[in-house]
C-alpha cells in the first residue's frame, strides 16, 4: 500500500490492512521521498532531509496502527526514494494487490496533479488495484460486491477477483452488464439484451461451482456504463472491473469506463488487468 504523509490515510489503510488479515497475506507499507532536484546526484539539503524524517514517523505510525487493528498480521514500512507513481508500479511487481486513497479529484486536476498516483499507478500496474475514495458500506444488509461483465479478459479477471473478495467477506455477488443502445439498432432489442443475459450466464457459470456459497444476480442494466455500474455500486462494499486492452471496461484513456468509475463511484473501486 502507498502512504501520502500529507493526507489522512486510515480510511485506505484500513481497507489494506483488513484485506491482509482476511487472505493471511503480509502487508507491506511504501513511502515515496522525491529528490529535489530531477538528477543522479545524492540530494542531502534540508528539503529531502525533512521529507524521509516526516516520511519515516508517518510510516512508523501506520505500521502501529495495522498491529493495533489486526496484531495478527505481518506489516512492514519502506521509505524509497523516488517519484511515487513510478516507486509504487515498481512495487505492484511483487504484489498481489496495491492499495491507493483518493482525493475524488477533477480529471483535469488528477492530470495536472504532480502528487497524483491513482491514474498512473493503475494503468501501469501488473496486479489488481485498489482506489478508496470511499467508506466501503459495510452496514447495509446484505452485504454485496458489484463486478463489471463485458466479455473481455480483463473481465473475466476481475470477475475471478470479484467471486473471491465476495466469499471471503460472506457478501452477495451483483454481476452487471451494461447495454448502451447503438444509434442505429441492426438487431432487436429483445435479442441483444438475450445475447447480455447469455454472457453473463457463461462467464460465472464455472465460478458458481468453484464459490458454491456466495449467492449470484445477474443484471443486464441499459445506459452508459459509467452511471449505470456507479448506481449498482452505490452501496457496495466494493466494485471489481477489468481494465487494459481495446474497448469494453479495460481502457484507460480518458473518458473510458474504469477512468469514469475511479471518479464516480462511491465505494472503493477494483481494478484487474487481464491474467
Amino acid at each position: 500500500m502507498g502512504i501520502d504523509p500529507d493526507r489522512d490515510w486510515h480510511l485506505a489503510l484500513a481497507w489494506a490492512a483488513d484485506a491482509a488479515q482476511r487472505r493471511r497475506l503480509p502487508l507491506r507499507l511504501v513511502l515515496a521521498v522525491p529528490p529535489r532536484h530531477d538528477t543522479r546526484h545524492v540530494d542531502d539539503t534540508p528539503g529531502p532531509t525533512a521529507l524521509r524524517h516526516a516520511g519515516s514517523e508517518r510510516i512508523e505510525q501506520a505500521c502501529t496502527w495495522v498491529r493495533d487493528r489486526h496484531p495478527e498480521v505481518a506489516v512492514t514500512g519502506e521509505l524509497l526514494d523516488g517519484f511515487p507513481a513510478p516507486v509504487l508500479g515498481g512495487a505492484a511487481r511483487e504484489a498481489r494487490m496495491i492499495v491507493l486513497g483518493s482525493r475524488h479529484l477533477s480529471r483535469t486536476a488528477e492530470f495536472l496533479s504532480a502528487g497524483s498516483l491513482v491514474i498512473p499507478v493503475t494503468a501501469q500496474a501488473h496486479c489488481p488495484v485498489v482506489v478508496v475514495g470511499d467508506a466501503e458500506h459495510v452496514s447495509r444488509q446484505p452485504a454485496y460486491v458489484v463486478a463489471g461483465v463485458d466479455g473481455s479478459a480483463s473481465a473475466t479477471a476481475a470477475l475471478a477477483l470479484a467471486f473471491d473478495e465476495a466469499d471471503l467477506r460472506g457478501a452477495a455477488l451483483r454481476v452487471v452488464c451494461v447495454w448502451q443502445r447503438p444509434l442505429i439498432m441492426l438487431d432487436d432489442e429483445k435479442v441483444a439484451l438475450r445475447a447480455q443475459r447469455a454472457l453473463l450466464s457463461e462467464a460465472t457459470a464455472g465460478l458458481s461451482e468453484k464459490y458454491p456459497d456466495v449467492h449470484v444476480t445477474h443484471e443486464v442494466l441499459t445506459g452508459h456504463p459509467v452511471e449505470e455500474l456507479a448506481r449498482a455500486a452505490e452501496h457496495a462494499l466494493a466494485v471489481v472491473v477489468g481494465r487494459r486492452g481495446r474497448g469494453g471496461y479495460t481502457g484507460m484513456r480518458m473518458g473510458s469506463v474504469v477512468h469514469g468509475l475511479l471518479h464516480r463511484a462511491h465505494c472503493p473501486v477494483i481494478t484487474v488487468p487481464t491474467a
